[in-house]
């Protein structure tokens, strides 16, 4: 692939499909002026969509034929095709399953259901499907799947997620997956979806309507106190809200944990326009699946969240940036957008208050590291999902180079009870270092999976005990805080307050949420080496630290699983790896990216089975 055009024709499905997303008016004819090419390719991704989708891959006929539109150089898209790992730049059959085979779904028995759909449908698609070969059979097309990283349905693994091309293209995503099951979904009859068991300690505030409106009803939502925050909010005005987002304490749930108020107060006071509002709905972490549950069960609260959140930093356009695996959530938020627009919630004047804010919905195409502020940025720009440089932070200078306010989908939620009710009632709950409730996405060993409300500062043997405690017959080995980029704790550590300033005390962190558990039974070496391989594999490679280090990082398990070094000779090595990816990686996926091994050696758990 270079920068000149080819004389490849796309097919007349992928012309319509690119078509229906961009117009016909134009024909094929590109954009003029440097102004009008920048902002036709924001919808580089959304074409990449309209072409895997009509097709099943993005063919060189069709992908030269969106850089004709859009005015792209070909390289470039290439580029960003090759990016992500829901694209195929290789043909393969319109029905394809995406089987993961990452951390959860590891200790639930992914490797037996790979096996058995070896033995069915033939080889996988090797590596990623945006690298793997065609391995075409005779009639043209290439493997019927592939492994994939975390699906985010942990509370259920092993999980799948099934595409199916066309005209009218499907997507399902479930849990419990088995062979039979698959092979199922590939012939056009996916199981039915069920929904996520949800539970709390007390009042429940982030999950209040999970389970109990119907997340298709405006109505429902509006029954259930919807939209009284964002009557309060103009109450109270753009001030009043970011006073009392300010004093709730209210920090991001995605795992950095900055203040809000001041992140958004640092955008209503920049000078700079136009100013956005991002939702990071981009979850990907291994064992997060909290902000899938809020965004299938309850979508409005997103939307009027992200409002509300418009409104105090003087942003009148939202980006909503969901995980391309994620087909329930994506239809549940399209549909509550549409609603809210249709009643009067979205667009000019909303609630009659003269302000103006409407809501973009993009979606991601499984790429790991777009859960990163700027990556995310550079994504909705059409450019390759990888970070950029801070300073400058996008409080000023984030999406389109203009002040952005950016946050996940936990954090936006709880800005509604906050508004709504006040910051004294927000912090009534909780610790005085981590004021309110937090969701944990509990998986693995447990009686009842699923996201769990409680105040901060809930002790994790707590925690367990409202999911129904370690399965019967199975004793508690250890516990994964925080995901892949978190640390394992041992069963010494079951009293640990959850809170964020516990949790940095005792040495471990919150991340996004994730309480994993493994049980006895459950061999920990695969464990270990699939973490090493997912930041191996997720890295976007842009920096050295990170590209060479997580590699290397595998390596090193690879040679003391295989016998040919021993883990007190590579223990140097390791921390060398470790300290050199937290210095000087550009992004949080190199700086975390060992913290799991090197929690695992210090507990002991990769010599339990050596």
């Amino acid at each position: 692939m270079d920068l000149r055009h080819h004389d490849v024709l796309p097919t007349a499905a992928e012309r319509s499909a690119v078509d229906a997303l961009l117009g016909v008016e134009a024909g094929d004819a590109p954009p003029a002026g440097f102004a009008a090419v920048r902002d036709a390719r924001t919808l580089l991704l959304p074409a990449l969509h309209a072409l895997q989708s009509s097709v099943g891959w993005v063919s060189r006929g069709g992908l030269d034929y969106v850089c004709r539109r859009l005015g792209v150089p070909p390289a470039e898209a290439f580029g960003v095709a090759s990016f992500y790992a829901l694209f195929s730049l290789v043909q393969r059959p319109q029905a394809f399953a995406h089987v993961c085979d990452d951390i959860a779904c590891t200790a639930a028995g992914a490797e037996k259901v790979c096996s058995e759909l070896e033995r069915k449908l033939g080889a996988p698609a090797s590596g990623h499907a945006k690298t793997g070969t065609a391995h075409e059979d005779g009639a043209g097309h290439g493997p019927r799947w592939a492994r994939s990283p975390c699906l985010g349905l942990c509370e259920r693994a092993p999980a799948a997620l099934v595409t199916i091309a066309g005209a009218e293209p499907k997507d399902c995503a479930f849990g419990a997956a088995t062979a039979s099951r698959i092979e199922a979904a590939l012939a056009g009859s996916p199981p039915r979806i069920e929904e996520a068991y949800v539970a709390s300690s007390g009042p429940r505030r982030l999950l209040a309507r999970v389970g109990v409106a119907d997340p298709a009803s405006l109505a429902a939502y509006r029954a259930h106190r919807g939209y009284e925050a964002l009557a309060r909010a103009f109450e109270l005005g753009a001030e009043g809200v970011l006073r009392e987002v300010t004093e709730s304490k209210l920090v991001g749930r995605g795992g950095a944990a900055f203040p809000t108020g001041r992140k958004w107060e640092a955008v209503a006071r920049a000078t700079a326009r136009p100013h956005y509002v991002v939702c990071n709905a981009d979850e990907s972490e291994p064992g997060t699946f909290k902000d899938r549950v809020l965004l299938e069960g309850d979508p409005f609260a997103v939307v009027e969240a992200m409002t509300i959140a418009g409104y105090a930093t003087g942003s009148q356009r939202g980006y909503l940036y969901l995980r391309g695996e994620y087909p329930l959530a994506l239809e549940r938020l399209s549909h509550a957008i549409e609603s809210a627009r249709a009643g009067g919630l979205l667009g000019a004047n909303i609630l009659g208050s003269g302000f103006a804010f409407d809501i973009e919905l993009r979606r991601g195409a499984g790429a790991y590291i777009c859960g990163e502020e700027t990556a995310l940025f550079n994504s909705i720009e059409g450019l390759r999902g990888e970070p950029r440089n801070k300073p400058p932070f996008p409080a000023q200078v984030g999406l389109f180079g203009r002040p952005t306010a950016v946050n996940n989908v936990e954090t936006l939620v709880a800005v509604l009870d906050i508004v709504r009710d006040g910051a004294a009632s927000y912090t009534s709950v909780g610790t005085a270092g981590s004021p309110g409730t937090k969701l944990f996405c509990v998986s693995g060993s447990v009686v009842r999976p699923g996201v769990y409300e409680v105040p901060f500062g809930t002790r994790l043997d707590a925690l367990l005990a409202l999911a129904g405690g370690v399965l019967p017959g199975k004793t508690m080995r250890t516990i994964l805080l925080g995901g892949a980029a978190g640390g394992f704790v041992g069963r010494d550590q079951l009293s640990l307050p959850l809170s964020f300033e516990d949790t940095r005390k005792a040495g471990t962190t919150l991340g996004s949420g994730v309480v994993l558990v493994f049980d006895d039974e459950t061999p920990m070496v695969p464990i270990l080496r699939r973490i090493a391989a997912f930041f191996r594999d997720e890295s976007c490679g842009q920096c050295i630290p990170c590209r060479v280090g997580t590699v290397r990082q595998e390596e090193l398990l690879s040679r003391v699983v295989n016998g040919r070094s021993t883990l007190q000779g590579e223990l140097p090595l390791l921390k060398d790896l470790g300290q050199v990816m937290r210095d000087a990686s550009i992004c949080g996926l190199g700086q975390t990216a060992s913290s799991a091994i090197e929690s695992a050696v210090a507990l002991g758990l990769f010599e339990d089975e050596r």
